[in-house]
């Protein structure tokens, strides 16, 4: 399941604090900052997706990641590469070495994790 921008930034914040209510994931979130309303809105909704749970505390709801960065990060990053760069890491390395304009000190890095991982 794919979140939205707004989602998403939500989702980085509660992944950086672990846990926490409603205004401790507006502290970690950029500027502007949403309204209350908004951001309770918005966990509610990562809730009801199965990417966050919560303990209660009374009136008072304390708010935790389900679901990893990393597991995130691995299902956002197979939906790119299948989507726009038809499965081909090549293809997806060409890319960003063109467009990203990838420094030989960040190649180096790449070939030394690929040797590495032989």
């Amino acid at each position: 399941m794919e979140l939205t921008k707004a989602e998403e930034q939500v989702m980085l914040a509660l992944w950086k604090i672990k846990r926490g209510v409603v205004h401790d994931v507006i502290a970690e979130l950029p500027e502007p900052k949403p309204a209350y309303t908004t951001a309770s809105t918005l966990v509610r909704i990562l809730e009801k997706k199965g990417f966050v749970g919560h303990k209660a505390y009374g009136k008072t709801h304390e708010y935790f990641p389900l679901v990893t960065k990393k597991k995130y990060s691995t299902r956002i990053s197979d939906k790119m590469l299948s989507g726009y760069f038809d499965g081909s890491f090549q293809n997806m390395l060409s890319f960003f070495v063109k467009e990203k304009k990838l420094s030989v000190q960040e190649l180096e890095g790449i070939l030394k994790t690929l040797k590495d991982k032989k």
